[in-house]
């Protein structure tokens, strides 16, 4: 995604059982959900001006996975995601100045959590999900990107002991043999020497770290959205210079070329900044629980824009692959929040 620095929206609160993990009150969908201010009345020209932004954001995080492919032999991994996150802060520099002066004591409070949650979210997320482009296809990366909602639903359960309905855990069951498709490209061969693609393998890793990275938002700093971003920023930014400094070293490194410039501008200014605002404003309009819905078009949008842009082959172990991951989250989501 980048599919989404802001926080996923998880299954929370305590149940009333007798025994057992905690319950959530529940089901949430399982959604990249930025800390919003409370939710205006939702009329029906809300919820139309909502929906096209909603859409373009995926379109734009979509867009994050031909940018990753695009980037290859333009600019290396490591300098794409330092610069990345250094033109953010650029950016949010004078707009989210007042709110870091105003709620710098909270923020320095937690000053360790921050870097290790920029670290794990947004510099490790981001290093791996463009090196595992030199290696893998963008439909690939989508496809492992649409796995994460069920990943946060079993390391919430590993962690909270938020329990598991019967129809999440079908949907976690569904989506993970989805995943299991992409990586074996529909060659179960490959199971039995574990002879799996390396990017493959590098996405799948970032899928992890950024569904632990979700899973321990439910901690944040108690400060405003725009603040808490900013600081994400900063420290993914900062957390950056060493793998930058890894690269350079082994003689990996690759500067922008003119081409380079532009994944770098598209990636700093679309998926890191513009899906942010607008996914920010699309939670305002109709609330989290809806707008985290338009998540699961991610993965398809990224598909497709891999399709269109990269000239890639859409073959039926991912068009399996695809139909599994969405069914996963469907059943999850939908089937989940009638228990």
């Amino acid at each position: 995604m980048c599919p989404a620095p802001f926080p996923l929206r998880l299954p929370g609160g305590s149940g009333r059982g007798k025994r057992g993990p905690r319950r959530a009150k529940g089901f949430v969908p399982l959604s990249v959900t930025p800390p919003s201010p409370a939710r205006p009345p939702q009329g029906r020209p809300t919820a139309l001006s909502a929906y096209p932004l909603l859409a373009g954001t995926m379109l734009l995080w979509g867009g994050n996975v031909v940018a990753s492919k695009w980037a290859v032999g333009e600019v290396s991994p490591q300098v794409l995601t330092c610069l990345r996150w250094a033109i953010a802060c650029l950016v949010l520099a004078l707009p989210a100045r007042a709110g870091l002066v105003a709620e710098w004591g909270r923020l320095k409070a937690h000053w360790l959590y921050v870097l290790l949650m920029g670290a794990c979210g947004y510099t490790l997320y981001a290093s791996l999900f463009y090196a595992a482009g030199l290696y893998t296809t963008g439909i690939n990366i989508a496809l492992f990107q649409g796995a994460i909602p069920v990943l946060v639903i079993l390391i919430n359960y590993a962690v909270h002991r938020v329990a598991v309905s019967g129809a999440q855990a079908l949907g976690v069951v569904v989506t993970l043999a989805g995943a299991v498709v992409a990586a074996t490209h529909g060659d179960w061969r490959v199971l039995t020497h574990f002879g799996f693609n390396r990017g493959d393998v590098l996405m799948l890793v970032a899928c992890l770290l950024y569904a632990g990275y979700a899973v321990a938002l439910t901690a944040r700093p108690k400060v405003s959205g725009l603040t808490f971003f900013t600081a994400m920023a900063l420290a993914a930014f900062l957390t950056s210079l060493p793998p930058l400094a890894a690269e350079w070293t082994l003689g990996h490194t690759i500067w922008p070329t003119p081409r380079g410039w532009l994944v770098v501008a598209f990636v700093a200014l679309g998926p890191s900044l513009a899906a942010q605002l607008g996914f920010m404003r699309g939670v305002e309009l109709i609330g989290p629980n809806r707008a985290g819905l338009f998540v699961n078009l991610v993965p398809i949008f990224g598909a497709g824009l891999a399709v269109l842009f990269l000239g890639e082959p859409f073959r039926w172990n991912d068009a399996l692959a695809l139909a599994l991951v969405i069914g996963g989250i469907a059943i999850a989501e939908r089937l989940g929040r009638r228990r």
